[in-house]
């Protein structure tokens, strides 16, 4: 094994090597990868297999002064090892120290974060349109690939390129997958193009006016350094379209499972049990499976990432043209399953909560607008100690202020599956569910959860077995009501056993749903309460807790009764603050934002004077 890696501190280093000996610095970044992917956990297939693009494209550009834009840019590890970042993938001391995506606060050479897919064309259009305006001579570069090119926006920016009129590059990354297998007609275009060697007759590049080469072998080095020279310095936009392959280096008990190892976890996580995300979902799943041969309408909708949320290839095999995986194409997605419905089907849209933002303006206009009877599965909602471009903190402002939308919070597997019995049944309009998150499955695997399984007052309970629009009491007290919406709500019973070590037997409600009030609930705590406290594992700004304050805060203003004195209801708002973190474990974000027991229960003694 060559020791190139270890002298190459910035782009400058890495031009001192002939071409010659770039195939052996591409062993070396790989075995790194595979090093670094085991310890560490990582995107190691996509990233394996477009090392030697990466070394080609630095080799021949020049950035920070040219732009190189990754698309998605969880494919960007070996970009970073070249860019003065190499440390954090080679040093044990400094795993950690870079984000999984690139990130402009790293690196001048990451002109954008990006974890999101599809829009690095239109980003590379923007970058060269402002240079032409201010006469610059750089180059921009955008990288797309792992089946980014089959988002919407992708053909957006295509179609802006093609009349761009000036130097742009497009690689496109193609190792025949997505996360999953790549779906779409789009995608039989692209083996047309490998199988005639860049020549066939229908070139949807072509067709959107660009310039066009094709590099078979895609892990050549020294190929794609004189397919990227030939390409520099072109006045006009063009597409190099390379064929790789995902996972290359992986050992060959591991070959055959490149899906699996678009993610790998790291060697400390195996064995561990199944995270919320694939327990929930293959639950849900297997739920919907039994039911398909009665129900010829019931589809399950992906937009791409399948395995993450438990819809296992077992699954989708047997489910036949009960799933579709519409690829990385999210607003499609929604638009799709508003036809479902509309039709008479009846559609589950599965995805994360970061994914669906995406799609906002779909679930707003064709799903939500039109009362499309339709499912929607929130996967990865709140506060995680996920990378700042998968954060899912901010789901329940976005789907909670939707008008239209139902939004349930279930605090438990078997409050999930029946929600989603109903919203796929008797609900007959649009329903988002946000999965239970890892609180509720840790609470679940402790036993002993819920605490209180059932409710004290029935007044306040669910009128019917249908009806999510009132709040579940499940314990009666007095002095103190603690709400937890959703994954909040083992957090809420573990705050009313630590009050109760104060003497106060606080009630405990489960709101079952974001999207309205239960006000008669919140009302008749008036009798007997002096303090309302909302717990929720999200944003506080725009959320759902402060529109609790806001009830009591206006209901008090419109309704004062002077004869009794009374004091005015006060409520303790307790969540996220308004800022986007990124990969900060998880226990460091509950002591930052007072989501423990201890602190909130420290809050409320101190409020009541205690």
């Amino acid at each position: 094994m060559s020791d190139y890696l270890a002298h190459i501190d910035g782009t400058e280093d890495l031009k001192r090597l002939g071409i010659d000996q770039l195939p052996d610095l591409a062993d070396e970044v790989r075995h790194t990868l595979l090093d670094y992917c085991a310890a560490c956990g990582g995107h190691v297939g996509s990233n394996l297999g477009v090392v030697e693009a990466t070394i080609a494209l630095h080799y021949v550009f020049d950035s920070p002064e040219d732009h190189i834009i990754f698309d998605v840019s969880h494919q960007s590890y070996t970009h970073k090892m070249l860019t003065g970042r190499r440390r954090a993938f080679t040093d044990p001391d400094r795993y950690g120290t870079v984000t999984g995506f690139t990130n402009p606060l790293e690196s001048a050479d990451d002109p954008f974060v990006l974890g999101h897919t599809g829009t690095s064309i239109s980003l590379a259009c923007g970058m060269a349109r402002t240079r032409d305006l201010l006469g610059g001579t750089n180059h921009v570069v955008a990288v797309i690939g792992d089946g980014s090119l089959s988002s919407a926006v992708a053909f957006e920016g295509l179609n802006e390129a093609g009349e761009l009129g000036s130097g742009l590059l497009i690689v496109v990354n193609d190792n025949e997958m997505s996360i999953a297998e790549n779906h779409g007609g789009m995608y039989a275009n692209l083996a047309g193009l490998r199988a005639s060697n860049g020549t066939a007759e229908h070139n949807l590049f072509r067709d959107f006016g660009l310039d066009y080469r094709y590099v078979e072998r895609g892990n050549d080095v020294a190929e794609l350094v004189r397919a990227f020279r030939e390409v520099k310095d072109l006045d006009h936009p063009v597409v190099v379209h390379i064929h790789t392959t995902k996972g290359l280096g992986l050992s060959p008990s591991e070959e055959g499972r490149v899906e699996s190892n678009h993610w790998h976890n790291a060697v400390s996580a195996a064995g561990r049990p199944l995270g919320a995300r694939k327990v929930y979902g293959m639950r849900a799943m297997d739920a919907l499976a039994d039911r398909f041969d009665a129900e010829p309408g019931l589809i399950v909708i992906s937009p791409a990432t399948p395995g993450s949320n438990g819809i296992t290839r077992e699954f989708r095999a047997a489910a036949g043209r009960h799933y579709l995986d519409t690829g990385i194409t999210e607003e499609h997605a929604v638009a799709l399953a508003a036809g479902i419905g509309r039709a008479g089907g009846t559609p589950v849209l599965a995805t994360s909560a970061t994914f669906f933002q995406r799609a906002y303006d779909q679930i707003h206009q064709e799903f939500a607008l039109n009362r499309v009877p339709g499912t929607l599965l929130i996967f990865g909602g709140g506060v995680s100690g996920t990378d700042n471009t998968h954060s899912g903190a901010t789901d329940v402002v976005m789907f909670g202020n939707i008008p239209g939308l139902t939004c349930l919070a279930p605090t438990s597997g078997d409050e999930f599956l029946d929600m989603l019995a109903w919203a796929t049944g008797p609900a007959k309009h649009p329903v988002a569910i946000r999965v239970p998150g890892e609180a509720v499955l840790a609470a679940e695997r402790a036993g002993g959860y819920p605490a209180y399984p059932s409710a004290s007052d029935t007044t306040s309970c669910t009128p019917t077995a249908d009806d999510y629009h009132r709040y579940r009491i499940t314990h009666r007290g007095h002095e103190v009501a603690l709400i937890g919406l959703g994954n909040a709500y083992p957090l809420a019973e573990s705050t009313a056993r630590t009050l109760a070590g104060h003497g106060i037997d606080a009630t405990v409600i489960n709101p079952r749903q974001y999207s309205t009030l239960d006000e008669q609930t919140l009302l008749g705590l008036q009798a007997d309460h002096r303090m309302v406290v909302t717990i929720e594992d999200g944003q506080l700004d725009g959320g759902w807790g402060e529109k609790i304050t806001a009830f009591y805060a206006n209901h008090t203003a419109d309704h004062t009764d002077h004869t009794t004195g009374r004091s005015p209801m006060q409520v303790l708002n307790v969540g996220a603050a308004k800022e986007v973190t990124d990969k900060v474990p998880m226990t460091m974000l509950r002591e930052r934002y007072g989501l423990t027991a201890d602190r909130i229960g420290e809050r409320v003694l101190d409020r009541l004077g205690r």
